[in-house]
């Protein structure tokens, strides 16, 4: 048994995992605004306890930062004040005695995903893309995590586009930049509304230029897409295909390769109990 828990930025999520099975899941909310490094920690822990037992082998974790995944230590989290620099994996360690790893919350979704094929189908490279609040990329090469050296590999979203970046045109952001709130498009778009039609029309071209990127950076054999905005995909799948076929060169690739969409909640836990 594995305990895999994601930390949000709303919510804490917690669960017991068997066999890449979630038997058991609950969510907190996020660790109060100033909260010093004590309370976090001791808030984790108190949360962990309830579903830890004598079963429990091994506890996995994501977190939205930099991570030094050998050492387990955490970098700058964003939307946790206090955690700078905090030594997750050596304080758990101590207090469970039991392995635990750290890793950036997007590498735990691609795991979740991955794990998602059947055993005899896992695909040899995988790209996971989570877009939400901003975009989150992992990557899965031969079953095994691509993190860098600093567990900053797969920041594609960071690349100049346009007048700034491609996760301001790739996520929540270009909504709000466009005068909508992305589940108030969603709805407008799905109810026939012909503005919000067109705003998802061109949110699938700059999301082809995102792709166009991954497929250069990692020929992928699978390019995953999760987060809330993947709900949408049958939105703004036919402007990203055409923006594929229109600027990608190598026709073989584009032909080659399958998109999925995962949009399971068990998806971060599953993953940061896999890593």
């Amino acid at each position: 048994m594995t305990i895999g828990i994601d930390i949000g930025g709303t919510n804490l999520s917690f669960g017991q995992v068997r066999d890449g099975q979630l038997k058991q899941v609950f969510s907190v909310p996020s660790f109060a605004p100033g909260a010093t490094l004590e309370q976090t920690m001791e808030y984790m822990v108190s949360n962990i306890r309830r579903i830890f037992t004598k079963d429990t082998e091994k506890i996995g974790i994501g977190v939205p930062s930099v991570v030094d995944v050998d050492r387990g230590i955490v970098y700058d989290t964003q939307n946790i004040p206090s955690w700078k620099e905090v030594p997750l994996k050596e304080y758990l360690e101590d207090v469970f005695k039991v392995p635990v790893a750290v890793n950036n919350d997007a590498n735990c979704y691609a795991m979740g995903i991955y794990g998602k094929f059947p055993a005899n189908d896992k695909p040899k490279s995988l790209v996971a893309l989570t877009l939400g609040t901003g975009v989150g990329i992992g990557i899965i090469e031969n079953g095994r995590l691509f993190c860098g050296q600093n567990c900053g590999a797969g920041e594609l979203g960071c690349l100049p586009y346009k007048d700034s970046i491609l996760e301001d045109y790739c996520s929540k952001k270009f909504f709000t930049g466009s005068g909508w709130d992305s589940k108030e498009a969603s709805k407008a778009a799905k109810e026939g509304n012909h503005d919000a039609l067109l705003l998802f029309d061109e949110f699938g071209k700059h999301l082809g230029a995102l792709v166009c990127a991954v497929l250069y950076a990692y020929d992928p054999a699978v390019v995953a897409f999760g987060g809330g905005i993947a709900n949408n995909y049958p939105l703004f799948c036919q402007s990203m295909e055409n923006y594929l076929s229109e600027h990608f060169p190598y026709r073989k690739t584009l032909e080659r390769l399958k998109v999925d969409i995962f949009t399971d909640s068990d998806i971060p836990v599953v993953g940061a109990s896999l890593i």
